[in-house]
């Protein structure tokens, strides 16, 4: 069994830095990498997803009469909150500061358009 097979051992110190490995940054030192813009990409999915499903269930909703377009406000009104609140995190170039409601509303907004589809695929049923 050579050196570099074996386990480490936590009782050895660590390896300096340049002998095998990254070099180490100083404790504290933040290097955000990607991560900034991964976010701003994660937000505009989310955005554009939120506007497809807005879509159809607005497809779904003109053929069900009235129930069909109280579903069909209350989607669109949903969509416009959590656009509204999520896009400007997807705009952004640096850390937005929103009072912690953007995820929440987002998740509303998603349990929301899961009942108005629930119930117009209910009614298209009957």
């Amino acid at each position: 069994m050579s050196a570099d097979d074996r386990a480490p051992d936590p009782s050895e110190p660590p390896t300096p830095a340049g002998a095998a490995g990254p070099p180490a940054r100083p404790v504290g030192a933040r290097d955000p990498g990607l991560q900034p813009e991964r976010t701003r990409l994660a937000w505009r999915r989310t955005a554009l997803t939120l506007t497809v499903v807005l879509l159809l269930t607005l497809r779904l909703a003109f053929p069900a009469g009235l129930v069909g377009a109280l579903l069909a406000g209350a989607a669109l009104l949903g969509w416009g909150a959590a656009v509204t609140v999520c896009w400007p995190r997807a705009a952004a170039a640096g850390p937005t500061r929103t009072g912690g409601r953007t995820l929440p509303l987002v998740a509303l907004a998603t349990a929301g358009f899961a009942l108005v589809g629930t119930a117009l695929v209910l009614r298209g049923l009957w």
